[in-house]
C-alpha cells in the first residue's frame, strides 16, 4: 500500500521546510510514504526548499492557477504515481502531521472513502477568524440539510482521499475545490466522515485563497449554488416550484372565497394576478426541475465512462504512464 502526502504550496519558503520534515515516513498500513509537492507557480525558494527537505515528488504550474486546478493536479499526480491514498494537507504547517494516521485509518479499515479533519468538534480551531469560522458552520448545516447527510467541516483543506474517491471525482471550479469535494462525494454516495483534530492558526498569516471576505463569500456561493444544483437538481428547482402551486392554489381560494360573496373580480383582482403568476412561474421551476434531473442522468453516463478509462489508464504500470 502505498501513501503519498501532497502538499499544495504557492510562496510558502518560510514554512514548507518545516513542514515536509514533521510528515511521518512510517505510518501504519502503508509500506510506502511519499511526500508529493504541487508548486502553483511560486516566485520564491518554492521548489529548492521543498527538494532538500526530502519532498520525494515536486511538480510546478508555470503560473499561478489557483487552489482548484493545483488540488486537480494533485490528483491525477498521486494517480499516476500509483498511491492506494493520498493525504491533501497544507504546506503551512498550521496542521500537525501526526494527525495523518488518524485520517487514513478510515479507509483502511473501509469505513470511508473520504476522511476530513474537524475543525470545529472535539476540538476548537484556535485563533480562526470568527468570519470563517462563523460562515463555514452555516454553510456546513445548510447545505447538510440540503443533502440530507450531515456536514462537520466544510471547508478544510486536511483530508484523505481513497484510489476509488480520486478516480470517481469530478471538479471543474478553479477558485478552490473544499466544497465542491464534499457535496461530489455525497451526490456519488461515497462514504465521507470527519475526525476531529487539532489545529492553531497563525495570527500573523495571511491566507493564500481568501482576499477578501467579500470575494470569499461570493465565490463559495456561485461555487456551492453550482454543486447542489447538479447534484440535487430536483430539490434545487423543485421544492421552490412546488411552493410557488402551493401559494396560487392558497391565493385562488382567497379570491374565490372573496368572488363568491358579491361575484365581483375587480376589487379582488390582484389576489388573481398573483395567483396567475405564481402558477406560472412554478410550474417554469417544475419543468427546470425535469429537465435538469435529465441532465444529471446524462451526466452520471460520461462521468462513469470518464471513471472507466481512468481506472484503465491508472491501472497500466508506472513505468507505461511514464512513456506517454
Amino acid at each position: 500500500m502505498k501513501l503519498i502526502v501532497n502538499l499544495p504550496a504557492f510562496n510558502e519558503e518560510e514554512k514548507i521546510e518545516e513542514t515536509i520534515k514533521r510528515i511521518p515516513r512510517q505510518i501504519s498500513g502503508f509500506s510506502e510514504v511519499l511526500v508529493q509537492i504541487i508548486n502553483d507557480g511560486s516566485k520564491d525558494k518554492t521548489i529548492e526548499i521543498s527538494k532538500r527537505a526530502g519532498a520525494d515528488l515536486v511538480y510546478s504550474h508555470l503560473t499561478n492557477r489557483g487552489i482548484g486546478v493545483t488540488f486537480r493536479t494533485a490528483i491525477f499526480k498521486a494517480l499516476k504515481n500509483e498511491a492506494d491514498v493520498m493525504v491533501n494537507m497544507d504546506a503551512d504547517g498550521q496542521f500537525d502531521p501526526n494527525d495523518i494516521q488518524k485520517l487514513v485509518d478510515p479507509i483502511l479499515k473501509g469505513e470511508a472513502d473520504m476522511v476530513s479533519a474537524d475543525r470545529f468538534g472535539k476540538h476548537k480551531a484556535k485563533n480562526i477568524p470568527w468570519a470563517k469560522s462563523f460562515l463555514n458552520q452555516f454553510a456546513a448545516k445548510i447545505i447538510g440539510k440540503f443533502l440530507g447527510c450531515k456536514i462537520n467541516d466544510l471547508t478544510c483543506g486536511f483530508r484523505a482521499y481513497s484510489k476509488e474517491t480520486m478516480l470517481r471525482l469530478n471538479l471543474p471550479g478553479n477558485f478552490t475545490y473544499t466544497q465542491e469535494t464534499i457535496i461530489d462525494a455525497i451526490g456519488k454516495k461515497l462514504k465521507v466522515k470527519w475526525v476531529p483534530v487539532e489545529v492553531t492558526y497563525f495570527k500573523e498569516r495571511q491566507s493564500r485563497v481568501v482576499k477578501s471576505i467579500y470575494s470569499y463569500i461570493n465565490n463559495s456561493f456561485r461555487i456551492i449554488i453550482r454543486a447542489i444544483r447538479d447534484v440535487r437538481p430536483m430539490k434545487f428547482f423543485g421544492i421552490p416550484g412546488f411552493t410557488l402551486l402551493f401559494i396560487s392554489l392558497v391565493l385562488i381560494i382567497i379570491f374565490l372565497s372573496l368572488y363568491l360573496q358579491d361575484f365581483k373580480v375587480t376589487p379582488y383582482r390582484n389576489y388573481l394576478f398573483l395567483s396567475i403568476t405564481a402558477l406560472l412561474i412554478g410550474f417554469q421551476f417544475i419543468i427546470f426541475a425535469l429537465i435538469a434531473d435529465m441532465i444529471k442522468a446524462n451526466r452520471k453516463l460520461i462521468e462513469d465512462l470518464a471513471y472507466f478509462e481512468r481506472s484503465k489508464k491508472f491501472k497500466k504500470s508506472k513505468k507505461n504512464l511514464e512513456n506517454e
